[in-house]
């Protein structure tokens, strides 16, 4: 299984952006799925993940972010709102066929399946 994000840039604050993760194998396979963002000098952090139909956001992006997931497409989004400066950073997609409680989908060690990452740079 590969995954590959995509739909990231340079931005103004308050702007919105897509994030789109596309997976080589059935999405309907993932039991987990989630955004983490990597900031310039810090650890991975977990912005959002999804398992069957429940949503989960770091408080950071609550209200701002929605993950969402098309399987027949095997597409992950991660739809950004209202951006902020401290938005910036490279975001990953993961994907994992297990479905994790849901403490442990804001562990990226629990996912299997990384796409490469997109850079999101919001300017103010």
């Amino acid at each position: 299984v590969q995954l590959q994000a995509s739909g990231g840039g340079l931005v103004q604050v308050g702007d919105s952006l897509r994030l789109s993760c596309a997976a080589s194998g059935r999405a309907s396979d993932f039991g987990s799925v989630a955004w983490f963002l990597q900031a310039p000098g810090k650890e991975r952090e977990f912005v959002a993940a999804r398992k069957a139909h429940m949503t989960y956001y770091a408080n950071s992006v609550k209200g701002r972010f929605t993950i969402s997931r098309d399987n027949a497409e095997n597409l992950i989004y991660l739809q950004m709102n209202s951006l902020k400066p401290e938005d910036t950073a490279v975001y990953y997609c993961a994907a994992d066929p297990r479905s994790w409680a849901s403490s442990a989908l804001r562990d990226a060690m629990n996912y299997a399946y990384w796409g490469q990452g997109t850079l999101v740079t919001v300017s103010s």
